[in-house]
């Protein structure tokens, strides 16, 4: 058995086709992600990934909608999204199919 340390990797990602990394894969990508209340993500979208962001503890707003406890959030490829955090937020965000350079700022033009 090996242990670990979250702090160790980038942004809390743990699983994924980047290092550090527990498991070196373009399959998926899985983050543990830690945030304080008023941090912010610029709207964003993805081209490959669909996301699945679950709020394991915290309270955040996504596209003026409030997501809590337990709430898991899909969104899908060229779906955009911005990400505010309203109370200090722990999240476990999984990323299929694992894609870098996946991130693409402002609003999908299809």
């Amino acid at each position: 058995m090996e242990q670990f340390q979250l702090k160790d990797f980038v942004k809390g990602w743990i699983i994924g086709n980047f290092n550090p990394t527990l498991v070196q894969t373009n399959d998926v990508e899985v983050a543990v992600k830690e945030y304080k209340k008023n941090d912010y993500e610029e709207r964003h979208f993805h081209k490959v990934a669909t996301e699945i962001t679950v709020i394991v503890k915290g309270l955040v707003k996504m596209n003026d909608k409030i997501y809590k406890n337990g709430d898991i959030v899909v969104i899908k490829p060229y779906e955009a999204t911005d990400f505010q955090v309203l109370k200090d937020t722990v999240t476990t965000v999984i990323k299929i199919s694992g894609a870098n350079n996946d991130k693409y700022l402002g609003e999908a033009k299809c």
